[in-house]
């Protein structure tokens, strides 16, 4: 019955250490890359996006011829070379008056507009399709604007999933702030904890020195109860130790037997086969056998319930266990019955369920505080997804 202390309220796995700044952080960003994006869009849109596709597609088709002719249209270099150079150079530099940067293609055509061509010639071409060259660079800050954005708000829709995940956590926080965080649950845990250990140790000697069938008979009592939940013996090996003199060992020897040689065992048991037939099938729910069944769970039920529970365990742990366990035992249902139990159920509830962030914030009467400032970034962060989102 017994359950591991220390969990968390909230917390999903791999989440920043502050979801709520981590959330209200991803929608500044998001905001900013969104209003960079709609920036750069403003501007190609003051051009006219086809205009500025078409000035980059020039630029970068004017760049290529001179990089392809330069060194064989120079000087007195190849007069061939030279004459496809220059037809296909006024091809490209040859656009609409109208297109952005239009001066500065014919700036460049003018810069190697001449019977003989010098490497400062096309340098001087290059240096005036600088102008034009901007609206490649626009083209480009607007892909990098977009690949930013999409980030952005992926990062900003994850960064609100987190924070919805710690939202149901600080509720729950909010919740247990009336617990008395004072009070001493050693009065509580000390008990539990001292018959646990005794509880556990007197089944592990149960287990090596009463017989089978004792233990059986034992396992099938505690079924019956509501409270404790066991695994009741397998039908063939019940039927075996019922019906074997075997049965009259411990569960504890029948383990040891099945590891015997059959020439060995014959000693033993009157009939090895049927052993090795109920016990080595069963092995492992005779060595998971123990008794955590019997244990009380910590944080410890509602009063009612966990006075309940003892009542069923009384009998039960007073077959197998000493007088000072059943004394414990009895003394943890006289709390659970008393007035302050509640209180101290309450704490011991919310320690067990809370980190030490959390817990700080009941200590420190901020719970609802911060349970308002999520609720608010959730909301910042939802209003900026919803005016952010592009078709």
């Amino acid at each position: 019955m017994s359950e591991s202390a220390g969990g968390t309220a909230g917390r999903a796995e791999g989440e920043g250490d502050d979801p709520v700044a981590e959330a209200g952080e991803a929608a500044a960003r998001l905001r900013e890359r969104y209003d960079e994006l709609r920036r750069i869009e403003s501007r190609i849109d003051g051009y006219g996006r086809e205009r500025v596709e078409a000035a980059a597609d020039a630029y970068r088709h004017a760049h290529r011829i001179l990089d392809r002719f330069e060194e064989d249209a120079v000087g007195s270099g190849d007069f061939e070379s030279y004459v496809r150079f220059r037809g296909e150079f006024d091809d490209a530099v040859d656009v609409d008056d109208d297109l952005p940067a239009a001066a500065a293609f014919d700036a460049a055509d003018e810069a190697v507009d001449k019977r003989r061509l010098s490497e400062e010639d096309f340098a001087a071409a290059r240096e005036a399709l600088e102008p034009a060259g901007e609206f490649v660079d626009l083209l480009e800050a607007y892909d990098d604007a977009v690949d930013d954005y999409r980030a952005a708000r992926k990062a900003a829709r994850e960064a609100r999933k987190r924070l919805d995940a710690r939202l149901d956590g600080l509720r729950e926080v909010a919740e247990m702030a009336d617990a008395d965080l004072d009070a001493d649950l050693d009065r509580v845990r000390e008990p539990i904890e001292a018959y646990d250990e005794a509880v556990r140790a007197a089944f592990e000697e149960f287990f090596k020195s009463a017989s089978a069938r004792e233990v059986f008979d034992f396992l099938d009592r505690a079924d019956g109860t509501p409270f404790v939940d066991v695994d009741v013996p397998p039908t063939d090996l019940a039927e075996y130790v019922e019906t074997h003199a075997a049965g009259e060992e411990p569960p504890a020897t029948l383990l040891e037997y099945a590891d015997y040689t059959n020439s060995k065992l014959e000693h033993y048991v009157d009939d090895p086969g049927a052993l090795r037939t109920a016990v080595a099938v069963h092995r492992t729910y005779l060595e998971r056998l123990d008794g955590e069944p019997l244990t009380l769970d910590w944080p410890p039920k509602s009063g009612d319930e966990l006075a309940y529970e003892i009542d069923e365990l009384v009998p039960l742990v007073g077959r197998i266990a000493d007088d000072e366990a059943v004394a414990t035992l009895r003394s943890v249902r006289e709390l659970a019955r008393s007035d302050e139990y509640e209180r101290l159920r309450r704490a011991a509830e919310v320690r067990h369920e809370l980190d030490d962030e959390d817990l700080a914030l009941i200590e420190e009467g901020e719970a609802e505080a911060r349970l308002a400032e999520a609720e608010r970034t959730l909301s910042t962060v939802e209003d900026v997804l919803a005016e952010t989102e592009r078709e």
